[in-house]
């Protein structure tokens, strides 16, 4: 932990020392929350969000707020350990041409219905159902904004395939259509908030098991779609390599809230840009497409109710990136490290390694909540 702030009805603990002032008043309301416990936890890749900081862990007494899951709920990493030891250029080239086949990136679908027998347990809740169609052509695709494919090399030249991405239309629809529940709630209880975008839903309403039912459905979905586009991503390198063989993949979810026991109580956990860091749990923190992502293990540091960063954690806005940093320069900084990069103009700036904050300072700063056990370093990069 780096410092702590005592000047809210609740301490916030921060493992950073640059956090913007926008996600450091988001911060302190949370701390003035009234059913907020023990005190707020900001990770060291926080920065501004709606309502709550991206990169923040709220744990609350019987109390869910929509806005401090988010928007994509279930949205996490998945890595896959190869049995290869390096890769050819122009293989690799060939193997990124046949994921760019299988797998649609952005708004594009799958031009045929998905068959997922997890549809047949969605919840009979309105927000869902009426994703359901649509969602079986979504299944298995990348989507947009800072969601990737990402090749990598490890210790020894290990090539690792990971991807980020989560549960497509389900996490916005679901997130809009609580958060104008849990608004309308609060407004006719005059309930007293710092922010509109804060507003809430007991746990012994109907609403909140609703948005509990939706929310762990789109968290399956999410990891559903993880595999899948994992799955492709593995037969093409099996296609052009077919002798390669592939470990068990790692999967974990940033953006979720959950039923967890701490410092004695039951409290609603919510983690809006950050992963679960238990003693032993093996986790996934990605850095940007120019830098290293890593392998770590938790130690269950009850100070941040063990949860750790979910990445490197922008320090530039998506338009503040494309106004200010230099595409000729950004290119030539990924080219350099031999990289295969995703970087064609200036509307992808946004996702450049400058937009990003130093993955070796984010990692440092929580020493205290994750051990990292291996290192991969971006070999070529595949941007929703």
């Amino acid at each position: 932990m780096i410092k702590v702030i005592s000047t809210e009805k609740i301490q916030i603990k921060l493992w950073l020392d640059d956090i913007d002032e926008g996600a450091l008043t988001q911060a302190k309301n949370l701390a003035n929350l009234p059913f907020a416990f023990k005190w707020i936890a900001i990770m060291p890749d926080a920065h501004q969000g709606f309502g709550m900081p991206i990169g923040a862990v709220l744990a609350t007494k019987d109390t869910i707020i929509p806005n401090a899951v988010g928007v994509d709920i279930g949205c996490g990493m998945c890595a896959v350990k190869t049995s290869l030891r390096g890769i050819e250029y122009e293989l690799l080239k060939k193997i990124l041409g046949s994921i760019r086949k299988s797998v649609p990136v952005g708004f594009k679908h799958h031009k045929e219905k998905m068959i997922w027998k997890g549809f047949n347990d969605a919840p009979d809740l309105p927000v869902i159902q009426q994703e359901l169609h649509s969602a079986h052509y979504q299944l298995g695709t990348l989507g947009s904004g800072n969601h990737f494919i990402e090749i990598q090399k490890g210790t020894e030249g290990i090539i690792w395939i990971m991807v980020h991405s989560g549960s497509r239309n389900f996490g916005l629809k679901i997130a809009h259509d609580f958060h104008k529940k849990a608004v309308e709630m609060c407004c006719k209880w005059h309930s007293k908030i710092p922010d509109k975008d804060l507003s809430f839903l007991p746990a012994d309403r109907i609403e909140a098991g609703m948005y509990l039912d939706a929310m762990n459905f789109a968290m399956q979905f999410a990891r559903e779609n993880r595999f899948r586009i994992i799955e492709s991503v593995k037969k093409a390198f099996s296609a052009h390599i077919p002798e390669i063989t592939f470990d068990k993949p790692v999967d974990i979810h940033h953006n979720y809230a959950a039923i967890e026991k701490h410092y004695g109580r039951e409290v609603i956990v919510h983690r809006k840009g950050a992963i679960s860091a238990r003693e032993g749990q093996i986790g996934l923190i990605p850095g940007s497409q120019g830098t290293r992502s890593y392998i770590v293990k938790g130690k269950g540091n009850p100070q941040s109710f063990m949860s750790c960063s979910h990445g490197a954690g922008r320090k530039l806005g998506r338009k503040q990136a494309q106004r200010e940093l230099d595409l000729k320069d950004q290119k030539q900084t990924l080219e350099k490290l031999g990289i295969i990069h995703a970087l064609r103009n200036v509307r992808d700036l946004d996702e450049a390694p400058g937009a990003y904050k130093d993955i070796s300072v984010v990692m440092k700063n929580q020493s205290d909540l994750v051990e990292t056990i291996e290192e991969l370093s971006p070999v070529a990069v595949i941007k929703g």
